[in-house]
């Protein structure tokens, strides 16, 4: 097949990793692709394991650019990448060595799809030390309106990146490429979920992702929300039923909260404290 693949890897404080991942890249049954290594001002030693990497395999390229984030980064790659297929892959994750030869021949044999994604399997630390698997489903945007099915490694043509004008670099803060798959998938494109487990996610405590959900999932959620109101409102009876959830289970989870034997024991220790504060506050207001 003579179809040319770019994987764009940006790499941002883990060059400790990176090997991992190009090692999965090198190892590929298919053979046809170029591997743009991005190093977005990384403060550590990723040029040197980039170079390693060039001098080993002709295939992999190498480019430096100011600290910008992942957006700005998977970009840069793609700028300059020569294929007509795009996989972007994170420098802390790796793909099975059949990713390619499985995903490239099912994007190639339907015009009408845009994106081709697989199951992933969770691991951390150790490879094979796998805690979780996701086997996501869906084809069209409306199955991406209030949940994101596709992880961002997973294969897509260059020319809907290039209809979008990219990744939304104003989304510094995650859900980047929730936001890309939608944008693509809106203008009628489709995307596949092959069913083999193909792509391996590290998931680190202290990982993007989870800081991403712990502190701006909802102005991220919002971010989306607006920039393609016209989804929304086209969908808004399922767009109300999904806010009201979300408030509904907040307010319940306060509730909880407010009712739990931690919260209790909490209060009564705060007392003596509480009390002091007041009496001092009391003293200065009287002198």
């Amino acid at each position: 097949m003579s179809i040319l693949v770019s994987i764009v890897v940006p790499c941002y404080k883990q060059s400790h990793f990176l090997e991992e991942c190009l090692q999965s890249v090198i190892e590929q049954t298919y053979s046809n692709w170029e591997c743009i290594i991005v190093n977005d001002g990384s403060p550590d030693n990723t040029a040197l394991v980039a170079q390693k990497w060039i001098q080993k395999d002709i295939r992999f390229k190498y480019i430096y650019k100011e600290n910008g984030g992942l957006s700005s980064a998977r970009n840069s790659g793609i700028g300059i990448s020569e294929g007509d297929y795009i996989l972007p892959l994170d420098s802390d994750d790796y793909i099975d060595i059949n990713f390619l030869s499985r995903l490239v021949p099912e994007l190639d044999n339907n015009k009408q799809l845009a994106i081709i994604s697989c199951y992933s399997k969770f691991f951390i630390n150790d490879r094979n030390n796998f805690i979780n698997e996701l086997k996501p489903s869906g084809r069209t945007y409306e199955d991406l309106l209030f949940q994101n099915h596709l992880v961002a490694t997973s294969l897509y043509r260059k020319k809907c990146w290039e209809e979008v004008g990219g990744y939304d670099e104003n989304m510094k803060k995650g859900f980047e490429d929730w936001e890309f798959w939608l944008n693509v998938t809106k203008r009628g494109w489709q995307f596949f979920i092959v069913p083999k487990f193909l792509f391996y996610y590290r998931k680190a405590k202290n990982s993007m992702l989870v800081d991403t959900i712990n502190k701006h999932a909802e102005a991220n959620m919002e971010y989306i929300f607006r920039k393609h109101q016209e989804l929304y409102i086209k969908h808004f009876d399922n767009t109300a039923e999904v806010l009201f959830y979300y408030i509904k289970t907040h307010r319940l989870g306060k509730i909880e909260i407010r009712y739990s034997l931690e919260y209790k024991i909490g209060k009564m220790l705060l007392m003596p404290i509480r009390f002091i504060s007041n009496l001092f506050s009391s003293s200065k207001n009287k002198g």
